[in-house]
């Protein structure tokens, strides 16, 4: 992959041998930030773990206690006086049939959380072949499959954040915006790493955080030292 000259240039500021400290990693990244917009900053962590297992999949849902920096909107898939609830706490959207027809049939996707309702799910599960792949299905461990829809729509709204591994046993999460400052940023990181580190199978035998980094949008990733993590 050909990088452009500011990617190039930031890069080179970057020691690619060493572990930072996680205050030195933040500075760096902010550093080299050098796009016009506001970059989101986002933490990929390598787990040794094997997610094809039941017993070794890490899954959960956590509140950044600084927020992501964005501007969530979210879609609560629920019926009856749970509409006017979900209104009041801040729904961008409420519905039940008319929302799930709307993304079946116009391919509408307007929302970046869906939050709904035990009683809903059989509506939901069946957009599973759209939502599933986007990372959109709500779920009961990340707290967005819930009777209260209204905790679950200002967490939403809050800055939670689900985490959950890949195909190749990493977490990839956004955890704010170069603005926040490395101090916020560094708030935000510990406690994600945090919920990682509680989260650890029972089954997983060695090193669990295996490797971390962080990096911007457009800039460079930093590498933390992941020894620090092994809770």
């Amino acid at each position: 992959m050909k990088h452009g000259k500011k990617y190039v240039d930031a890069a080179k500021q970057i020691d690619r041998a060493k572990f930072y400290e996680t205050n030195e990693a933040f500075d760096a990244v902010i550093k080299t930030a050098t796009a016009k917009f506001d970059e989101t900053v986002e933490v990929h962590v390598k787990l040794g773990v094997d997610g094809r297992h039941a017993d070794q999949q890490v899954r959960g849902a956590i509140v950044l206690p600084n927020g992501t920096g964005k501007n969530v909107r979210v879609l609560c898939i629920c019926k009856g006086d749970k509409e006017e609830i979900a209104r009041e706490a801040g729904a961008d959207y409420v519905g039940a049939e008319d929302m799930t027809q709307k993304i079946q049939q116009e391919g509408w996707m307007d929302f970046d959380v869906i939050v709904t309702t035990p009683d809903c799910m059989g509506l939901v599960g069946r957009l599973g072949k759209i939502l599933g792949p986007r990372g959109l299905m709500p779920n009961p461990k990340a707290g967005t499959v819930t009777p209260d829809v209204a905790k679950a729509i200002k967490e939403a709204k809050a800055g939670k954040i689900e985490y959950r591994l890949d195909k190749t046993n990493i977490i990839h999460c956004p955890i704010g915006k170069v603005s926040f400052g490395s101090e916020k940023l560094q708030e935000n990181f510990d406690t994600l790493l945090g919920a990682i580190v509680k989260a650890k199978p029972a089954a997983a035998k060695g090193q669990y955080i295996k490797s971390c980094a962080v990096a911007s949008t457009m800039g460079p990733s930093v590498r933390i030292n992941p020894s620090k993590f092994q809770g």
